[in-house]
């Protein structure tokens, strides 16, 4: 591609670099220009313009956005039409981010003209949520350039994995003068984002045998148990619980925060998650994390849960009783 400016005499069938005036409003940079397109610029006293014109073996900007995004775009994933050189990545429905980062990261290694950007590995998405955004930053590639990006990226290193949990039993322990209830509605939207529905919530007694009982007997793909008290031990009594019920513990806290007092366990093939409290609230923490790639599928290891603290999602709250950082002022970290 060769980019320079050049008289009109030579700008036929170019791509206008920059938006220029002209007396009946303005040309917009990448439009390829026409013979009218000439005849405005005359009119407006323009002799020369800033344009790309393309060499043999070249390929525009929106056809290579295209192209590249074709080939990365995998299972319950959609393109947008290119424009400008971009083409973006979108969710058909709920679901989590599944990627090959090393094919991502091959793909910006091949040329800078060539850009990939996406949402962090699991992100959970919803319907027509932005996955990813494939930008061709010169107005045209050489079509082997192109062809070198498709290849790295393979076939559908970006996709989708949808829920295919269908439903939830919602388990809360209750202590004189506790919570009650408060955390069902935000745990509800939580589930009804995944496409799962809250099928029955249960409220007992925060003790070990009667929780155990309502585990036992919760027949939907997943178990969530919340309880009034804070669960600071493995032994403490909802992993006690479960482990009464039949069930084992696969892990105990998570070092994402907030979201520490998180567990995780299996009940034959139910999965059940020990909610931290924090879940009372709408707002991101670690057990949302876990939720989404169990809804969608995805194993979830104790070394996995290990992997969530680098990068995790800590930041200082300004009405935290109990500030991580007490000698700074919570406006000031």
């Amino acid at each position: 591609m060769r980019f320079g400016s050049v008289p009109l005499s030579a700008a036929l069938g170019a791509t206008l670099a920059h938006s220029v005036a002209v007396e009946q409003g303005r040309l917009r940079k990448g439009r390829v220009l026409t013979q009218e397109d000439i005849a405005a610029l005359k009119g407006a006293g323009i002799e020369e313009v800033i344009v790309a014109r393309l060499d043999p073996g070249d390929i525009h900007e929106n056809a290579g956005a295209a192209r590249l995004a074709e080939s990365l775009c995998g299972a319950g994933l959609r393109m947008s039409k290119p424009f400008t050189g971009r083409v973006n990545l979108l969710a058909d429905g709920p679901g989590v981010v599944v990627m090959e980062r090393a094919a991502l990261e091959a793909v910006n290694a091949v040329d800078p003209m060539i850009t990939l950007a996406t949402v962090p590995p699991y992100q959970q998405m919803g319907e027509s949520g932005m996955v990813a955004t494939i930008k061709i930053i010169s107005y045209a590639l050489p079509e082997s350039t192109v062809a070198a990006a498709c290849a790295a990226a393979g076939e559908g290193a970006l996709r989708l994995a949808p829920p295919v949990l269908r439903d939830a039993t919602l388990i809360i322990t209750d202590v004189p003068g506790g919570a009650g209830d408060k955390g069902r509605a935000a745990v509800e939207g939580r589930l009804t984002a995944l496409n799962v529905t809250l099928c029955d919530v249960v409220t007992v007694p925060h003790r070990s045998a009667p929780l155990a009982e309502a585990i036992a007997a919760a027949e939907t793909d997943l178990v969530l148990i919340l309880t009034a008290s804070a669960t600071s031990d493995i032994n403490d009594v909802a992993p006690s619980a479960l482990r009464a019920a039949g069930g084992e513990v696969t892990r105990f806290g998570m070092p994402v925060d907030p979201g520490n007092l998180l567990f995780l366990g299996q009940l034959g093939t139910r999965a059940v998650i020990g909610l931290p409290g924090c879940a009372r609230s709408p707002a991101l923490n670690g057990a949302d994390w876990v939720l989404s790639r169990l809804v969608c599928g995805i194993p979830v290891t104790s070394a996995d849960i290990a992997a969530m603290g680098v990068g995790g999602l800590l930041k200082e709250i300004p009405t935290r009783p109990q500030p991580r950082n007490p000698g700074k002022s919570a406006g000031n970290g």
